[in-house]
């Protein structure tokens, strides 16, 4: 079956530095890729806001920016969603170059296929081989998702064959349904969100503005009661005089 034709431009800009004197949240940068309709817009968009939508237009690329607490850490959040039916194998295509530049970006990945698909879970391998080769930090964490494990009577992909296929890659596996299970959408990001800020910390990776913060002005009352008690104790030292 031939894939639908998808737009060639899809990574959009990153959220532009914030000029504030204050230490930023740490950013994290995701991306969500997989063939077209095993629901990744509707697990984003789940995450985000708790809200289960199950119909999207076909998804061109778009780019998620929240502000997240995870942990008690506040987090910086880019999640870039990417069209489903790319054919990474075609290397000329403007799709799989504008992939690989989203791959280059993103921190942290997600690989989604539908249980009622198999065709969208063959696409995980070429696309996990993808960000290896293109990805600049082979450490880079990886989570295989099986979407729509409430429609076991449509079911085509086994859970063992998720299994087998993240324990092949290294990665780890999880099995959900974003229409039902909300918490287990928000375990998804949030473990993934948790493996890129390992990796930050690894790397001593905690950013500042490039503007020095304001020194604290003195208090001239704490001064002022300096002053007096050194001129106390001067008073009443004993003299060295004969």
């Amino acid at each position: 079956m031939r894939p639908p034709t998808m737009s060639g431009h899809f990574l959009l800009a990153p959220i532009p530095e914030s000029s504030s004197d204050y230490l930023l949240p740490k950013d994290i940068k995701l991306a969500v890729l997989g063939a077209g309709r095993v629901g990744k817009s509707a697990m984003i968009v789940r995450f985000l806001t708790k809200r289960f939508i199950g119909d999207y237009e076909p998804n061109t690329g778009k780019l998620y920016s929240r502000l997240v607490c995870v942990e008690g850490d506040q987090l910086s959040l880019q999640i870039q969603d990417t069209p489903g039916g790319i054919q990474v194998q075609d290397s000329l295509s403007p799709a799989v170059d504008s992939l690989s530049k989203c791959v280059q970006w993103a921190e942290g990945f997600l690989l989604v296929y539908s249980i009622t698909d198999y065709d969208s879970y063959l696409s995980i391998r070429p696309l996990y081989q993808h960000i290896r080769k293109v990805h600049p930090d082979s450490k880079a964490p990886v989570i295989i998702v099986g979407n729509k494990g409430d429609l076991l009577h449509a079911r085509q992909v086994q859970t063992r064959d998720g299994i087998q296929l993240a324990n092949e890659l290294g990665s780890l596996f999880l099995e959900i349904s974003t229409s039902e299970n909300y918490e287990d959408v928000c375990d998804v990001f949030q473990h993934l969100c948790k493996e890129v800020s390992k990796l930050h910390s690894l790397g001593g990776e905690r950013r500042r503005v490039s503007i020095i913060p304001r020194p604290r002005s003195p208090n001239m009352q704490d001064l002022k009661r300096r002053f007096k008690q050194a001129l106390s104790s001067k008073a009443k030292a004993p003299s060295t005089l004969g």
